[in-house]
């Protein structure tokens, strides 16, 4: 037995305490490579709408393509990770995403693409993607132990970080080498690396009773997310968080008209909010363990709406860039807290759906945001729509930390304990029962 005062002990911080179980580095790598596909798709598939069509409108069909299946089959998707095996979820859902890969490569090697089979590809992986997510995200906790799961949620974001920034830099280069038809076939080379590297994974049994798909079961999950504040808390101001502080989509603007520093100077401020969010993700993985996520998840929000205040207000490109590096740090630390808050807050057979609730939140701030960010700046001007999102955030903020105290107050070094005790009863209940013969 560990004596008294070791118990009480906070053990020493360990970065890299999730990777060295070995399904979640399998399972990690997995992740890689997936997130890599999916931005090589993004990137190559605007490349190629806009070489063929020559229109931002078709730009425009593009995201509407890939947000419809995420808004009508969201919820589905939750009820059905929490009543079927995950791990199958996500192998059969990445499988369609390697189908779709290889037609989208030979159709483009062959000269022979076209925008209605371009977008009805992109349709089939938006679907497919919509059901691994759920799948994905409620896999990860049953390959760590209660103690070192906190520590796979920042892992995890860590990786997921690192796709999204290396993967379009990696399009740019297949595409300039070779075209869109490589960077399909990099994509699918990328997703059947997934894919055998899955099957290694072995998840442990989860601890929550399986439920049947259904309406009920569906309303079960938004029920819960209604009921449990800290949770709808974090939905509710990351969402908000997104809309009103939506500087990104307007960065052109200010890159060719405020700041007159042309295609160099935008690739530079995406760069410098993509950079941000990568140090970040990093430097938390070293870090020891956030105890009081609600309130960092407050802080973080604060720390975005001022950077995108400051944003707005610069006429001076350094001081621009700083504020995008500023607003990247601010967003990992707000999507990492948020993250943690969820999982911890969430049992096992209720974590599919609430990741499904969570991604219409998610969809909804990407999406809405930018539409709010060009009316307004249609309307007025561009700094007076990031400068009044800014405001807007931080309004949203006070009022989100004002009401809801049990996110103000979340410890998840608390929720990770109740999961420990959880699980060692749900062991000491399994042992203790009688063998049955069969």
């Amino acid at each position: 037995m560990t004596p008294p005062s070791q118990a009480g002990a906070n053990p020493r911080h360990d970065p890299f305490a999730a990777l060295r179980q070995r399904g979640f580095l399998i399972f990690s790598g997995a992740r890689l490579c997936s997130g890599m596909a999916a931005t090589l798709l993004s990137a190559a598939v605007f490349w190629q709408v806009y070489a063929i069509s020559g229109s931002a409108f078709q730009l425009g069909v593009v995201g509407l393509v890939r947000f419809v299946p995420s808004l009508g089959l969201s919820l589905l998707a939750g009820a059905i990770a929490d009543s079927f095996d995950r791990k199958t979820l996500v192998l059969a859902s990445q499988a369609v995403q390697l189908a779709a890969a290889l037609v989208l490569a030979g159709v483009t090697v062959a000269g022979g693409e076209s925008l209605a089979l371009i977008y009805a590809m992109v349709f089939v992986t938006a679907v497919a993607s919509t059901f691994e997510w759920p799948a994905r995200q409620a896999v990860a906790p049953l390959l760590v132990t209660p103690e070192t799961f906190h520590n796979s949620i920042v892992v995890s974001g860590t990786f997921q970080q690192f796709a999204f920034v290396t993967g379009p830099a990696v399009a740019g280069g297949l595409i300039a080498l070779s075209g869109a038809g490589l960077a399909y076939s990099v994509m699918a080379g990328l997703l059947a690396t997934s894919i055998c590297a899955l099957l290694f994974v072995h998840p442990r049994k989860g601890d929550g009773q399986r439920r049947a798909v259904s309406i009920s079961a569906v309303k079960e999950g938004i029920s819960f997310v209604r009921r449990r504040q800290v949770i709808l808390g974090a939905m509710t101001l990351d969402m908000f968080a997104v809309i009103f502080g939506g500087a990104t989509a307007l960065l052109p603007i200010f890159a060719e008209d405020i700041l007159d520093v042309g295609p160099l100077g935008y690739g530079l401020l995406l760069g410098a909010i993509d950079g941000g969010a990568l140090i970040m993700s990093i430097a938390l993985v070293f870090l020891p363990p956030v105890d009081r996520t609600g309130r960092a998840l407050l802080i973080a929000v604060a720390g975005f709406g001022l950077a995108t205040i400051v944003f707005g207000l610069s006429r001076s490109f350094p001081l621009s860039l700083a504020a995008c590096m500023l607003i990247g740090l601010s967003d990992e630390i707000s999507v990492v807290m948020r993250q943690t808050t969820i999982q911890l807050a969430t049992p096992d057979d209720l974590r599919g759906r609430v990741t499904s609730v969570n991604m219409l939140f998610i969809g909804a701030s990407n999406q809405l945001g930018a539409v709010e960010s060009g009316l307004v700046a249609a309307a007025t001007s561009a700094t007076f729509a990031v400068v009044s999102g800014g405001a807007g955030c931080l309004a949203v903020l006070a009022i989100i930390g004002t009401k809801m105290r049990e996110l103000r107050t979340y410890s998840a070094h608390a929720s990770t304990r109740a999961s420990q005790e959880s699980l060692i009863e749900a062991v000491a209940v399994a042992e203790s029962a009688p063998a049955t013969g069969g």
